[in-house]
């Protein structure tokens, strides 16, 4: 008798009906009722036109934050919809004079490369870069970071589940050291957010971003930041735009005078399709919960585990459940040739240069999709 209640929801992603879908770490299946949101987008533009804006359209990069606020334990209003994680670290940075004495930027050596693109073009500007290096490529260890933060680093910024090996990082005793020295902290919870439980309000956390890609299952345009509403006012963010302005329909020339509450951290105009897209998602992960979700991801990571050590396949992510996310990776003999196979027999993963083959079960997945895809990569190495 089949127990998990989680799988009544495959019904609302139509991929699910034609392939192992195993790749949510990268891509999260559709939802079909977004397809709706869309067309309701369009009717609205066609019918509503220029009215649509103050009908819903300008307010949507607030409301729909909410959306995710409630994901990841923000407040109403303490969330903003961007184009991605890139424009949001773009943004924060830019509220930092990295010229004085305390210029240091922590980054962790397992942080998502897009990240650190960013900060050491902060060089320019005088910034000190540290990478605080893994020693293993899958973990790192908390006294390296903690011991690389100190009364000179401004900004220490961590990836809370690492992108290739989908290790845990420590987010609170990360966060209690930084503010003990005068730091604050920056998260990326792209591979953490709809899949392991965040509270950014109880953990104290500074700024917050992520995206809608993977575990939210919100498709691609929408990242989202969030900032501790009493830094605020404290912060002026150069990466600006007029919808950050305080009277942004005045159209004052000159310097920008910057609204007081969230909006003081947007931009330019909101991708509006993106924003309904990114919806369903949000909502089907909210009504679920996450530490349902978790529930889940734990047995099933777990499974692959067991499945992997079975068939002599190294497992390069953590065996420790607190200290591993939703995907597990699988170090194979050729993983690029074994996994564009699996692809083509329409189990779909990804494989990543000195990690391997990784594989994430969502609460849509069925266990014998997990039965499948190892079966299948015995298989595949075998030939």
């Amino acid at each position: 008798m089949n127990t998990d209640h989680l799988l009544g929801w495959r019904k609302e992603f139509p991929i699910l009906d034609k392939t192992t879908y195993l790749i949510s770490h990268s891509l999260g299946a559709m939802p079909r009722r977004t397809g709706h949101a869309l067309q309701e987008f369009a009717e609205i533009w066609a019918s509503r036109g220029i009215r649509a804006w103050e009908e819903g359209w300008w307010e949507m990069p607030v409301t729909v934050g909410n959306l995710v606020a409630s994901i990841i334990g923000a407040g109403p209003g303490e969330v903003v919809m961007h184009q991605n994680v890139s424009v949001c670290q773009s943004l924060v940075t830019s509220c930092f004079d990295w010229n004085g004495t305390r210029n240091k930027l922590i980054t962790d050596g397992l942080n998502f490369p897009s990240n650190d693109y960013i900060y050491y073009q902060l060089e320019r500007q005088g910034a000190r870069v540290c990478r605080v290096s893994s020693p293993d490529g899958i973990t790192i260890p908390i006294e390296r970071m903690l011991d690389a933060i100190d009364e000179e680093t401004q900004l220490v910024s961590v990836s809370h589940v690492a992108f290739r090996s989908s290790f845990v990082q420590d987010l609170g005793a990360i966060i209690r050291h930084a503010h003990h020295v005068g730091a604050l902290v920056f998260a990326d919870l792209y591979q953490s957010a709809g899949t392991v439980p965040v509270d950014v309000r109880r953990l104290d956390l500074d700024f917050a971003t992520g995206g809608s890609v993977k575990w939210l299952c919100g498709g691609p345009g929408a990242g989202y930041l969030y900032v501790r509403p009493d830094l605020r006012m404290r912060l002026r963010p150069a990466a600006t735009g007029w919808m950050a302005h305080s009277q942004p329909f005045q159209f004052k020339p000159g310097p920008i005078e910057y609204a007081e509450d969230a909006f003081r951290f947007l931009n330019g105009t909101p991708g509006i399709p993106s924003l309904y897209s990114a919806r369903s998602g949000y909502e089907i992960v909210n009504q679920i919960g996450v530490d349902a979700i978790r529930t889940k991801s734990l047995r099933q990571t777990q499974r692959l585990i067991d499945l992997a050590d079975e068939s002599g396949f190294p497992v390069r992510s953590c065996r420790d459940p607190q200290a591993r996310g939703g995907v597990v990776v699988v170090e194979v003999p050729s993983g690029q040739v074994v996994t564009c196979e699996l692809n083509r027999r329409e189990v779909l993963v990804d494989y990543r240069p000195n990690a391997g083959i990784r594989i994430a079960p969502h609460f849509y997945t069925a266990d014998d999709e997990l039965d499948r895809a190892m079966a299948e990569i015995r298989g595949i190495v075998k030939q």
